[in-house]
């Protein structure tokens, strides 16, 4: 991390967290940040759901809510970048203060609720898109929907011809009764419709579906088997959690999701469940509590494919999209292997 980037920092963790958010957003409009390009190389190189990657680092969903930055974001070294969540009609979100940083715990507590300002805002920003980049949206659905899986499909059509892939987003807390939607008999309804919906436009794309951590062993069996019924391209696993389990921070008691650092363990073994039940068939994206190459590496040898991280970025920089991509290809190159696909699931017993 440059010291300027350190600086920078340091200003942002005296602020409000949620108002620190914006004025990064207003920095790298502003061109304020790293720009060293997608960082790649033959071993990094990758396909996911016939999508071709620089590098298998991603940004997670949250960060870049509404688009305003996908050019900046596209040069700062990630291999793909997913925006939003997005509904249909603006939303506000719930009321403020609705963001917590857990700096003892190098973790974020949000309850945000799909703050946004609509598929028709964002449609607009990503037809601006750089064409170069793999970019994906994170679908979700107004909170006073009468029709939450309409939701998700109405979207997806709206804002398909700007995308490259496109997430089911079923696993936020901050949305009422939105995760009963993981159930099984819900869950097939609602990515049945949107698969109907993708097969019928123009250009057809991935659909991936985003679980959250704090999931059965028996539902998520129900996941691996509506993932393969339902042909869905991918799985990212995983959201932020409602497990409080071992935090030290004043704001540990918070409502609303958990990410960050004390997500890593609890998401990684649930991504190596997955994978061991999906037994392949299925690719999977690692997320939750990725702030180093080493724990990147790690995900991918449990078993994903590619990998995401957001909350990191509070703490270190979003040099840090770089700094994980470079450093895993010298793990890559250390321990021999060619490609990053040699590595996918190589440990994943380790975490069962």
């Amino acid at each position: 991390m440059k010291l300027t980037e350190k600086i920078g920092l340091a200003a942002l963790h005296r602020m409000d967290p949620e108002a620190a958010h914006g004025l990064s957003i207003k920095a790298l409009k502003a061109g304020l940040a790293p720009a060293p390009g997608p960082i790649t190389s033959p071993r990094l190189r990758t396909t996911i759901a016939g999508l071709d990657l620089p590098n298998p680092v991603g940004l997670a969903a949250g960060f870049d809510k509404n688009g305003e930055v996908l050019a900046p974001l596209s040069r700062a070294g990630f291999g793909f970048i997913e925006v939003g969540a997005v509904t249909p009609r603006p939303q506000p979100g719930n009321p403020k203060p609705r963001l917590f940083r857990l700096t003892e715990d190098r973790a974020a507590i949000n309850r945000f609720g799909f703050n946004n300002e609509g598929m028709e805002v964002m449609a607009g920003r990503l037809a601006q898109r750089p064409k170069e980049a793999v970019i994906g949206l994170n679908l979700g659905a107004n909170k006073d929907s009468d029709d939450r899986p309409g939701d998700f499909a109405k979207v997806l059509a709206h804002c398909a011809p700007h995308l490259d892939f496109a997430t089911v987003n079923v696993s936020s807390p901050n949305t009422e009764k939105l995760r009963d939607l993981q159930g099984k008999a819900a869950l097939t309804a609602l990515l049945s419709g949107v698969i109907e919906t993708r097969d019928a436009l123009a250009r057809p794309l991935p659909i991936f579906l985003k679980i959250a951590p704090d999931l059965t062993e028996d539902e998520l069996l129900d996941i691996a088997d509506v993932a393969r019924e339902t042909g869905v391209d991918a799985v990212i696993a995983t959201n932020t959690t409602l497990s409080r389990d071992g935090l030290s921070s004043p704001h540990k008691s918070e409502a609303g999701g958990l990410s960050g650092a004390p997500l890593f363990e609890k998401s990684t073994r649930v991504l190596a469940q997955l994978s061991k039940l999906t037994d392949g068939q299925v690719p999977l994206i690692g997320v939750g509590g990725i702030s180093s190459a080493e724990q990147a590496y790690a995900k991918i040898c449990a078993g994903a494919s590619a990998v995401q991280f957001y909350t990191a970025m509070v703490f270190g920089g979003i040099s840090l999209a770089s700094d994980i991509a470079q450093g895993l290809d010298n793990l890559l190159a250390r321990d021999g292997f060619e490609a990053v696909a040699q590595v996918v699931g190589s440990k994943r017993e380790d975490w069962l």
